[in-house]
């Protein structure tokens, strides 16, 4: 038996999330309006899987660094990642009603407070990552500088927004699965890509292992997205938490819409042998990781 199947992703996963949802709250602004913070917190706090902090963490843990004493990193991607999903699921983008099994946003507070509640959101996660060195006195104020200008490149007009952009344009269009790849390699890809990078920043490996795990989340990052898309095929409401069968109700080229579902099915398996595979370099090291990948490639939401 290898390390990895002795691993427990889902105990791992207990206790840094046990971990981060103390500190998420900790870095809460304090003298928010209270509507504000309260639109801020219903999606902060509803649930969801915690995804780009535990793979930060899981990526520190895996070289050699104490991962939970980064999480004000974390929670600055968990914030954006929020923002994101609020201004995602408005009329004017997706038009979404339900997000973790709950009514989104917009349909408790109004459009206007879920824009401002998103941007609160971005706006704080930049705040904490600038503000490392304040809170830690022996973080190096040039690294947050780069965590700082990296985050922006990740979610910005290069980054994840390019990747809506890109989304919101071929709506209708029959996209070659070339386009597919480039809007999610920025939509999806740029962020995941973003937790690795973040964490290589501060642990500094080797550069064999810097490019394995550069390769690695490259992977990971097309193998979520593939995932969802045969998630929103196949999935049920219950299960997801929202509306499964929007892409195609909104005419999105997706891997399932290209490739159909057994194809899209099989380039999942196949992506997933490649992400693993990049982890050789780091050996025993990479159980966590391993186990990461294979959770996405078999998560039902």
């Amino acid at each position: 038996m290898t390390r990895t199947h002795a691993f427990d992703l889902a105990a791992y996963a207990s206790v840094v999330n046990a971990r981060f949802e103390l500190r998420m709250r900790e870095l809460l602004p304090r003298e928010a309006p209270p509507r504000l913070l309260e639109a801020m917190r219903y999606s902060l706090e509803g649930g969801g899987k915690r995804f780009r902090p535990l793979l930060f963490v899981a990526t520190l843990d895996s070289l050699g660094k104490e991962g939970l004493c980064y999480l004000d990193v974390g929670v600055a991607m968990e914030m954006a990642h929020t923002y994101s999903l609020i201004h995602d699921d408005l009329p004017a983008m997706d038009d979404d009603d339900y997000r973790r099994g709950r009514p989104t946003n917009h349909k408790v507070f109004g459009e206007a407070m879920a824009i401002l509640a998103g941007d609160a959101l971005l706006t704080e996660a930049f705040r904490i990552l600038a503000e490392l060195p304040l809170r830690h006195a022996d973080f190096p104020p040039a690294l947050a500088l780069e965590l700082v200008s990296g985050f922006a490149h990740a979610l910005g007009a290069e980054g994840m927004v390019k990747g809506q952009v890109l989304d919101l344009e071929g709506e209708g269009k029959e996209l070659p699965l070339e386009g597919v790849e480039e809007i999610h390699r920025h939509k999806t890809g740029a962020f995941l890509r973003y937790a690795v990078w973040a964490a290589v920043r501060i642990a500094r490996p080797p550069r064999e292992a810097e490019d394995a795990l550069s390769r690695y989340a490259e992977r990971l990052g097309l193998l979520f997205q593939v995932q969802d898309d045969i998630l929103d095929a196949v999935g049920d409401a219950a299960t997801l938490g929202k509306t499964p069968g929007k892409d195609a109700a909104q005419r999105k080229a997706t891997y399932v819409t290209i490739l159909g579902l057994e194809e899209a099915q099989r380039l999942r398996d196949r992506i997933l042998k490649e992400a693993v595979e990049a982890l050789a370099p780091l050996g025993e090291d990479a159980f966590r990781l391993e186990a990461l990948a294979r959770f996405v490639a078999a998560r039902d939401r």
